[in-house]
């Protein structure tokens, strides 16, 4: 398992072979997620309907291994659900006072670092929304970089109805969206439609139901095209500089792109553009 704060060995690999795989579940006696490897791609799905997909220790835990399993030819990640509700957030059947402040600290602590992982992992993360995301639910989809949703998407951090603040969920909103807009979703908990969520900015692209899949499909494949190390060196800067001043930006952007240009990837895109042809990667850091 490759921790998402090193550098991911596997981008000195060639092209991925397109085929299937099925991978392990994180527990024989689990059903919680599907997951599928196909041509560098993984497929993750949560797979937990009966209980809105709710994002339980166990789920939370599970969706880290899958997210983290090391494996030299994946390109891209794809996150999506089964059903009506993308997820629903926390269980809360976990969070009484049977189980203890321990085991709620345990809970909030794995689901900050899967939503960190999300960030810091060398590959893209790309959400496929069809339904309800409330609470860590959408806490989970502003933690993707791209969003890919139907019409039939809402989005909403409804805690304060149950008398527990999203305050957890509302740390990857009020990075993603306008801050009047995050206010009024985490104060009132009242959610928004997809149009409001693409014109805030938490999601990217706005789709039928029909197109879901196909539009997914789409802007993956636009990634995997590309130079696995050239989007792992992009990702890792586009969150990076988004905490800097504008001249420590530039600054650092500067040297990176010096860097970027003379890369071997750098050098073989200039020279397939110069020369009319298809670019024929490296996939390598150096």
């Amino acid at each position: 398992m490759f921790s998402a704060r090193l550098s991911f060995k596997a981008l000195e690999l060639g092209r991925p072979k397109w085929n299937y795989k099925w991978l392990s579940q994180v527990s024989a006696s689990t059903s919680r997620l599907q997951v599928l490897d196909k041509g560098g791609v993984r497929h993750i799905t949560l797979a937990d309907p009966k209980t809105r997909n709710s994002l339980s220790l166990k789920m939370v835990q599970e969706l880290h291994a899958a997210v983290t399993r090391e494996d030299p030819a994946l390109r891209c990640i794809i996150l999506g659900a089964q059903g009506k509700v993308f997820s629903a957030g926390h269980n809360l059947k976990e969070l009484t006072l049977k189980e203890g402040r321990d085991y709620h600290q345990k809970v909030f602590d794995a689901c900050t670092e899967l939503m960190l992982t999300l960030q810091n992992i060398p590959v893209p993360v790309v959400a496929k929304v069809n339904g309800i995301a409330a609470a860590a639910g959408c806490q989970l989809v502003a933690s993707c970089d791209i969003v890919i949703a139907t019409h039939n998407s809402s989005f909403s951090t409804p805690g304060g109805s149950v008398g527990i603040f999203c305050s957890t969920p509302g740390i990857p909103l009020v990075r993603s969206v306008p801050r009047k807009v995050s206010a009024h979703m985490l104060l009132t908990g009242l959610p928004i439609t997809a149009e409001e969520a693409l014109r805030a900015g938490l999601v990217s692209k706005l789709v039928s139901e029909n197109e879901l899949e196909t539009e997914t499909l789409r802007t993956v494949e636009a990634i995997t095209h590309k130079s696995k190390a050239v989007i792992a060196l992009g990702k890792k800067f586009m969150y990076k500089q988004m905490e800097m001043g504008i001249e420590e930006a530039y600054s650092e952007g500067s040297c990176l792109m010096v860097n970027n240009v003379n890369m071997k990837d750098g050098q073989e895109g200039i020279g397939s553009f110069i020369e009319k042809r298809k670019p024929s990667w490296f996939h390598s850091d150096e």
